[in-house]
């Protein structure tokens, strides 16, 4: 532990989510003075850390954060919870002149799809018309930027892509997906399940978060946290399916049938325009900032801490009921266009 680290004090917005939790433990291990806002939720069980300061608040509610947080300034702010143009709007105000860097989360589901070149860089256009939640993304970030270049917000700009850890599979569906695996159900898989996708588990990407956190090199900058384990999404499958000790059925479903066999499923949207779309990054920025930033959680590996979750939080790992319903229904579609191809074959 360093001096520098022993003094240096951090706020997170959130901090029980799948990547803010790892964030967190990083940051207490690393010797610093972590503070965490939340509206004091732990749906996944995660826990918290000893020695941190908790506080209960809505962030979303600008009064009511401040009122949490008082006077106090930080040297690091680390902010997972702003989605938009109108939330960057609302942490500038709060937090100008009360923090040395404010890291700002977005994603990696922002760039032009599909991509035209890999590894995707920081530099490749942003634009994904296919995803809101990724438009709105970009406008946080450009709102950010704005800030930063006309009055110094000491804003970072940190893009994740799919990151996980052992209470939150990365499969379109979540435990229900699992579930359907181990009772040896089919199961849905973008295109023809060949596309490649990069997984980060949350331990990995926190030495790059929490490496860059004092930093003001990496000030006004954008970065990835991704690792390099990239897989198709039919390894993906069957590596849970090896974990969990079955065999794999799957069906590979046309991204675009999804939104119109679901078109109000949440999952259908991030298919079409995000998963559905091979993935691979760049990570130079990051390395050069955190020379320890060197991922060693392989999913092949990781995989079997899933479910080993799975089997002891059954009380938190259940199917969701109306999740079942909507992957049988996307199923059941394609074998019936299968079927409606064949019959078409036949004359």
């Amino acid at each position: 532990m360093t001096a520098h680290a022993a003094r240096l004090s951090v706020l997170y917005l959130g901090g029980t989510g799948t990547i803010s939790a790892a964030c967190v433990r990083a940051s207490v291990a690393a010797g610093m003075d972590v503070t965490v806002v939340n509206r004091g939720a732990d749906a996944k069980g995660r826990g918290t850390p000893a020695g941190i300061a908790t506080r209960v608040a809505d962030v979303q509610d600008p009064a009511a954060l401040l009122a949490a947080i008082g006077d106090r300034t930080y040297d690091a702010v680390v902010d997972f919870l702003s989605f938009d143009a109108a939330g960057a709007d609302r942490r500038v105000e709060l937090f100008a002149g009360r923090t040395r860097q404010f890291v700002a989360i977005s994603s990696a589901s922002i760039y032009r799809k599909p991509a035209l070149q890999t590894p995707i860089t920081e530099s490749t256009l942003r634009a994904n018309p296919f995803l809101s939640y990724a438009r709105d993304k970009i406008a946080m970030e450009d709102t950010f930027l704005r800030h930063h270049a006309d009055s110094g917000f000491p804003v970072v700009i940190v893009r994740p892509s799919h990151t996980y850890d052992e209470a939150s599979p990365p499969l379109a569906g979540d435990w229900t997906v699992v579930d359907r695996i181990a009772r040896g159900d089919e199961v849905v898989v973008p295109g023809d399940g060949t596309s490649l996708w990069t997984l980060t588990h949350a331990d990995d990407f926190a030495v790059g978060l929490v490496g860059i956190l004092g930093d003001e090199r990496a000030v006004g900058e954008a970065l990835h946290i991704t690792s390099d384990d990239v897989s198709t999404w039919d390894r993906i499958h069957h590596l849970v399916a090896d974990a969990l000790g079955v065999e794999a059925r799957l069906v590979h479903v046309p991204a675009e049938q999804f939104p119109i066999v679901e078109p109000d499923w949440g999952w259908s949207e991030l298919v079409l325009g995000d998963l559905s779309h091979s993935a691979v990054f760049d990570t130079t920025r990051i390395r050069r900032l955190v020379p320890a930033f060197r991922p060693r959680i392989p999913f092949h590996l990781a995989v079997r801490g899933i479910v080993a979750w799975r089997a002891a939080h059954p009380e938190r790992t259940r199917p969701d009921a109306d999740t079942d319903r909507r992957i049988q229904r996307l199923v059941d579609a394609k074998h019936a266009a299968d079927a409606a191809y064949r019959a078409a074959a036949a004359g």
